[in-house]
């Protein structure tokens, strides 16, 4: 099975953040790489919500 890399730009978006990569984490086709990429967030949480997924499973990379 191929690797699929999906790219998710994370710019003050903690309201959205959680849906989002856990909609990733729910898709059937389970051979992904995940990269998540900060540009800068001045929120409070968008980094911290980023960095507990890339704990969590390793196909995420921050």
């Amino acid at each position: 099975m191929k690797t699929v890399g999906v790219v998710i730009p994370i710019y003050n978006v903690e309201k959205y953040l959680r849906e989002c990569l856990d909609s990733v984490v729910n898709q059937t086709y389970k051979n992904l790489q995940v990269v998540l990429v900060n540009d800068g967030s001045t929120d409070e949480n968008s980094l911290n919500i980023a960095k507990e997924y890339t704990l969590k499973d390793e196909r995420f990379i921050l």
